[in-house]
């Protein structure tokens, strides 16, 4: 493997990524470019550090709100333990769902073990997308609730390096 030429690029390329990927036709090129490498010492560093778990997949992370979709539910179900995986694989992969997850219950207040999210434009639309998914998926009778977002929150990508290796990245 081509290292890096320094922990300290490393730890740049690490803030960089915490930051996301640059919008350019080549996002690796551009990392290089700022921490005075080549593109595929780059690549290579990444794909190191994907092997050896420091992340497992490069994600997007979209402001749905600047996107004009401001009724944003998440879909709360009790579902059998028995069918979870199967339910939220089906679910994950269903026109609509943004994201779908597993969650452990948290009795007696908290019945609800799947999660899914649903991102709208109205939310007279999300409640009519969520009550055919149910149906369609044969969901309907199975506890839930729809809980609809009040405010967004800061959205950030993964966090790869402990904080103080960040601050001295910054210096």
């Amino acid at each position: 493997m081509t290292a890096l030429l320094d922990d300290l690029q490393a730890m740049h390329l690490r803030r960089l990524l915490e930051a996301g990927l640059p919008l350019a036709a080549r996002p690796y090129q551009a990392l290089a470019e700022r921490i005075g490498a080549s593109e595929q010492a780059v690549l290579e560093q990444v794909r190191h550090w994907s092997e050896d778990g420091l992340f497992r997949r490069v994600g997007v992370v979209l402001k749905h709100r600047a996107m004009g979709f401001r009724a944003n539910a998440m879909l709360v179900m009790n579902i059998p333990d028995e069918q979870v995986d199967e339910i939220g694989r089906r679910l994950g992969q269903a026109a609509g769902i943004n994201l779908c997850y597993q969650r452990p219950r948290r009795l007696p207040d908290w019945p609800y073990n799947l999660f899914c999210m649903v991102h709208g434009r109205e939310r007279e639309q999300v409640c009519e997308q969520i009550e055919a998914l149910l149906a369609e998926h044969q969901l309907s009778h199975v506890p839930h609730q729809l809980l609809f977002s009040t405010r967004a929150f800061k959205q950030c990508g993964g966090r790869y390096a402990p904080p103080a290796v960040r601050e001295l990245a910054h210096g």
